[in-house]
């Protein structure tokens, strides 16, 4: 293989399916089978997913709601996310751990590195929700965050597009696909890959980042057995 240990990071809206919000079950499972073939090819995966398919705290800021109050809330929908997900995973036979960033014994246990690190080399699936524990961090920062914390190789960025183009593909279809790019490339580009503080935490770290389609069955095992998928940011 050519990771062996990855940290997945999946949107909350990529569960919605073609539901307007939610989990959808079809989504969910098609996701844990994609997760468990990486598995059994020997791949150490961990996996951060968004929250907003239940709630965003920038949307709830933009409405008049604290801002971080909001980000709670977006934290707690993370984790109901990531618990569908690990119940996804189980039922397929893959053994799972969730761990969070603020602590709720009765689901999860708290992020501890080093024993997050030991369930990987059992070959467990490790989840972590509740982003940083931090308001005014996203997702994405969490995901490199853990990425980096656990010695990921890389970070696959699962999305519903087939990499980074010039400009939205789905509202211009002039958009050209990049196949690769630096991080100063991304930079001088102005493109959209993570927010801000997530790429320069990627790139001070030298931790590269692939942006795929997740929904596209068998890319993530493609990905794994280094078949270019994707854009790769290096």
């Amino acid at each position: 293989m050519k990771y062996k240990r990855i940290l997945l990071k999946l949107s909350g809206e990529a569960l919605m399916g073609n539901r307007q919000y939610g989990i959808d079950p079809d989504r969910l499972n098609e996701y844990a089978g994609e997760i468990k073939s990486a598995v059994e090819m020997g791949v150490e995966v961990a996996i951060v997913i968004g929250g907003g398919n239940i709630f965003r705290g920038v949307a709830g800021a933009a409405n008049g709601m604290d801002r971080v109050q909001g980000d709670y809330m977006g934290m707690l929908a993370t984790v109901i996310n990531s618990m569908a997900l690990q119940s996804a995973l189980e039922e397929a036979g893959v053994y799972t751990r969730l761990q969070t960033a603020i602590r709720m014994e009765q689901i999860a246990e708290p992020f501890i590195k080093r024993r997050a690190t030991r369930h990987l080399e059992k070959g467990r699936v490790v989840i972590f929700g509740a982003g940083t524990g931090n308001p005014y961090f996203t997702t994405d920062t969490a995901a490199t965050l853990r990425a980096i914390e656990i010695d990921a190789d890389v970070i696959l960025k699962g999305t519903r597009v087939d990499g980074i183009y010039t400009a939205d593909p789905e509202k211009d279809p002039t958009a050209t696909k990049f196949e690769t790019l630096t991080f100063d490339e991304v930079y001088q580009k102005g493109l959209n890959v993570m927010d801000m503080t997530a790429f320069t935490l990627s790139q001070e770290n030298n931790l590269p980042i692939i942006v795929f389609d997740m929904n596209s069955k068998g890319n993530l095992q493609k990905l794994l057995k280094g078949e270019s998928v994707g854009t790769l940011v290096n």
